[in-house]
């Protein structure tokens, strides 16, 4: 009879194929918990006194992600704020931002909702309507971006914590890699930041736990998550990307887990190598910080306007 591999009970949720370790509801958790609180530690990801701005969608990644970090600010060791960004995606974002709501107060964090609207003038959907030249998560992640990053100095947070889990990095990997974009893979990683005082270190402490596992997760923690997809991700690179990384680790479990690794290795090369020593300034239309004489957001925005 299969059983938990930690405590011998035979009420197993999880059998992970790269490893074959069975596990209970109450040893999963633990094991999630201690991993994602290990990497943040081994990596130097937050420091004692941190501010960490907790990108919440929402969605099961940043649920997890908020639900995990809670456990660094009952130890008093980081202060926690949350912000949600509503798009504006008609009959899909009100959902989410309803649900990253009711996790905040669930935990007792301060959060904040942002709208494209407040920031752009625009909804994405307006956006789309305007110009659909585009793939709308160009745009989207772009100005989430932008957005987050400017919420991140009106709240006087030193680090910026999303919920990018492993599928989402081995897809960053290989969609940089087969479109040519080397400048991109220099920049993929665990931490990213610049010596610029404008910008707000990015973190991503769920980097090396599976999607599957983070969907897993909330349902074993009984957390309330958005679980629709966005509308406009259908036909994206990206989607065509995750789906062949899902048929390939059919037969192949470990692979994104090769694909992180290896990357990790040659990434200190790319960087010697590929990164473009440019100078940072200042955006001449929105203030933020820029490498060019226009941001990138900026360049967007004058499309419309």
């Amino acid at each position: 009879m299969d059983v938990c591999h930690k405590c011998g009970n035979p009420q197993i949720i999880i059998k992970r194929k790269q490893s074959g370790q069975m596990l209970c509801q109450e040893c999963f958790i633990k094991s999630i918990q201690e991993k994602v609180l290990k990497d943040i530690r081994k990596q130097n990801l937050v420091e004692k006194g941190d501010k960490v701005l907790v990108a919440l969608s929402g969605g099961k990644d940043s649920v997890m992600l908020l639900d995990i970090l809670n456990n660094l600010r009952k130890r008093r060791i980081i202060d926690l704020v949350a912000v949600t960004i509503d798009e504006g995606i008609y009959d899909y974002r009100e959902d989410g931002v309803n649900i990253a709501a009711e996790n905040a107060e669930l935990l007792g964090v301060k959060h904040r909702i942002v709208s494209f609207k407040d920031y752009l003038g625009h909804t994405l959907d307006e956006i789309m309507a305007d110009t659909g030249d585009r793939n709308a998560c160009t745009y989207c992640g772009v100005f989430r971006r932008w957005i987050l990053n400017q919420v991140a100095r009106e709240e006087g947070a030193s680090r910026i914590a999303t919920g990018h889990n492993l599928d989402d990095e081995a897809q960053s990997i290989l969609m940089n890699y087969l479109e040519g974009n080397i400048q991109n893979l220099t920049r993929i990683g665990v931490r990213s930041e610049s010596s610029y005082e404008g910008f707000t270190v990015k973190i991503k402490p769920l980097r090396e736990i599976p999607e599957k596992e983070t969907a897993l997760y909330v349902v074993a923690r009984d957390l309330p998550v958005h679980l629709a997809g966005c509308p406009y991700a259908g036909d994206s690179f990206r989607a065509k990307v995750r789906d062949f990384l899902k048929e390939i680790s059919l037969d192949h479990p470990t692979i994104m887990y090769s694909t992180l690794r290896g990357f990790d290795k040659i990434k200190p090369v790319l960087k010697r190598e590929f990164s473009k020593k440019s100078s940072m300034g200042i955006c001449e239309d929105c203030g933020e910080p820029s490498a060019s004489r226009i941001c990138k957001a900026c360049s967007f925005r004058r499309l419309w306007d």
